[in-house]
């Protein structure tokens, strides 16, 4: 029995310094998690004997568990527009044959513009937009990261534009103050529409949207063309209570037909947010407008990439902006069951529970830092702590095999 006990010490340890060896050899491996080794004692033999308490004797050790510890890697960057860390918990879901997961965000484009990872196997995410908002839909199946360098990228329409203004409350009845947004059209060609605000009485204002005469069907050149207008109001503190007679709401500005053959699409003027506060404010300060926006692009070609903490791909494309997609990210019940796959890459088990997909920062996943990579979490004071700790188990062990062929030598001897 001591043989075995001592021999399966050694088995154990031995196991433990391999994990430890590992542990160090990937010391600067993108996105590795260190994994650790837990023993548990093997059935204990029963003796008889006279005490009350049972007589018991261990028959030896054996490897209870061998889990990666996923804390947080720490963060460089690299430079890189396409490569991205996760900063908390969350893995990159990977596309093909079959579906994996990895921490190693060490992307690239191949020669079709997929986002793919360092084994050429697809990053996987979401790229379908709202044709109403102009965001990407971050629910449903994930796909392939789809942005075919170089190709012209069609133009997007704008469906919403939000301003950012004050309308002096010590302004003069009939005073006007006006302000331009640039919107565009199906086929991608700009407009300047402008909202022109006239005051009407204390904290009553009209206001009118128009457009050039000559980009609309009926229009006369040089003569603005009116294609939205009514009133607001803003209550004894300057803020916006009434919007055409009536409560806080958005305007639907009724699309108008351009004289260039574009479709005609609606676009809604964002006066209030998701917390039912005016984008317009009655102050007495003087009429100014802090900044506009709108969700349409022209088409163009994709110039270079970033990719936010919410996993957004945005797209830079001349002078504008667009987000043409979202890198999403799966959480675990267990991640400690996930199955390592090598390539820096896991396997949903039936310990883990089912991927839980969607955006990042959003349901406890982590958010993301781009341009940047996360290092191996291998702690190196802590690994030579436990290989020596290893190192001092198995040679105790060695030294109960030798002690007990020893007595079995004098047992033997005793016939002589």
């Amino acid at each position: 029995m001591s043989f075995s006990a001592s021999l399966s010490g050694l088995a154990a340890n031995q196991q433990k310094l391999n994990v430890i060896g590992n542990n160090l050899a990937n010391i600067n491996t993108v996105g590795f998690k260190a994994s650790t080794v837990q023993f548990m004692d093997l059935v204990s033999q029963n003796g008889s004997g006279s005490s009350v308490n049972p007589l018991q004797v261990g028959l030896g050790v054996t490897t209870g568990s061998i889990s990666p510890t996923f804390s947080q890697g720490g963060v460089e960057g690299s430079g890189v527009p396409t490569h991205v860390a996760i900063q908390g918990n969350g893995f990159f879901v990977i596309g093909g044959e079959t579906q994996t997961y990895t921490r190693a965000g060490d992307f690239t484009f191949d020669s079709q513009g997929m986002l793919v990872n360092s084994q050429g196997r697809p990053v996987l995410g979401y790229t379908t937009t709202d044709p109403v908002t102009g965001n990407v839909i971050t629910n449903g199946e994930p796909g392939p990261i789809v942005i075919p360098p170089g190709v012209l990228h069609p133009p997007v329409a704008t469906t919403q534009f939000s301003t950012n203004t004050n309308l002096d409350a010590n302004a003069a009845v009939g005073a006007t103050w006006s302000v331009p947004v640039q919107v565009y059209d199906t086929l991608g060609v700009s407009h300047t529409a402008t909202i022109t605000y006239t005051k009407t009485g204390n904290g009553a204002w009209d206001y009118e949207v128009t457009v050039p005469g000559e980009d609309v069907t009926g229009g006369t050149a040089g003569t603005p063309s009116p294609i939205g207008n009514g009133t607001i109001t803003f209550d004894a503190n300057g803020n916006l209570s009434q919007v055409n007679g009536g409560a806080l709401a958005d305007v639907v500005i009724t699309g108008p037909t351009w004289s260039n053959g574009a479709a005609a699409n609606n676009i809604t003027w964002d006066l209030v947010n998701a917390n039912n506060v005016g984008s317009l404010t009655g102050y007495r300060s003087a009429s100014g407008t802090a900044s506009t926006s709108q969700n349409g692009a022209p088409a163009s070609t994709v110039e270079a990439i970033s990719i936010s903490p919410e996993g957004a791909i945005i797209a830079s494309m001349g002078s504008s902006t667009i987000t043409v997609g979202v890198v999403a990210l799966a959480t675990f019940n267990n991640p400690q069951g996930l199955l390592k796959l090598g390539n820096n890459q896991y396997g949903e088990t039936m310990a883990t529970g089912s991927a839980n997909i969607g955006a990042p920062g959003s349901s406890g996943r982590g958010t993301l830092v781009g341009s940047a990579l996360e290092g191996s979490n291998v702690d190196i004071a802590r690994e030579f702590t436990q290989m020596i700790l290893a190192q001092r188990g198995y040679q105790a062990n060695s030294k109960g095999i030798t002690v007990a062929d020893e007595l079995f030598l004098e047992a033997i001897n005793l016939k002589r």
